[in-house]
C-alpha cells in the first residue's frame, strides 16, 4: 500500500494551516499541534525542516512562530514532502542512497524499472497539486 510517513502527513497539515490562517501572523507548533490535535514534537521537527527547505519563515521572541515564505500557488505538495522526507519514493529500490537500501535481488529484479515510471507519475500528480489546491 502507498502511504506517506507521518511527517509527511504532519507536513501538509502544518502547510495547510499556515496557508489558511496565516495573513502575517505567525502560527507557532504549539497552535498546529494542538489544531489537529497531534504530536508538538513531531510538528516542531517538521517546521524546522520546512524553515531550512525555505517553504516556511521562523521568526523568534514573544510574537514568534512560522509563516509560509512563498504563495500558497508557488508551493507544491513535492516540495513539502521532500522536504522532511528528501528520498520519498515507493519503494526502498529506488531511493538515491543505494549502497543503504540495496535489494538482494536487484539483479534479476522485473519490477524496479516499471516502479520507477509509476514513481515519475507520483511525483508528477505531487509536482502539479499546489497547496492551494488542498485548502
Amino acid at each position: 500500500m502507498l502511504k506517506l510517513s507521518k511527517k509527511s502527513e504532519y507536513a501538509l497539515m502544518a502547510a495547510r494551516y499556515m496557508a489558511i490562517k496565516n495573513h502575517g501572523t505567525a502560527v507557532t507548533a504549539k497552535e498546529i499541534a494542538d489544531q489537529h490535535q497531534i504530536s508538538f514534537e513531531l510538528v516542531a521537527k517538521v517546521l524546522q525542516s520546512l524553515t531550512r527547505n525555505d517553504i516556511t519563515v521562523s521568526f523568534q521572541g514573544v510574537k514568534g512562530g512560522y509563516t509560509l515564505k512563498k504563495n500558497p500557488l508557488e508551493i507544491s505538495l513535492i516540495d513539502l514532502i521532500r522536504s522532511v522526507e528528501p528520498d520519498f519514493q515507493i519503494t526502498n529500490c529506488l531511493k538515491t542512497d543505494t549502497n543503504k537500501n540495496e535489494c538482494s535481488h536487484s539483479d534479476c529484479c522485473k519490477i524496479k524499472d516499471p516502479l520507477a515510471e509509476v514513481q515519475k507519475k507520483i511525483d508528477k500528480v505531487f509536482y502539479e497539486t499546489k497547496l492551494a489546491h488542498i485548502i
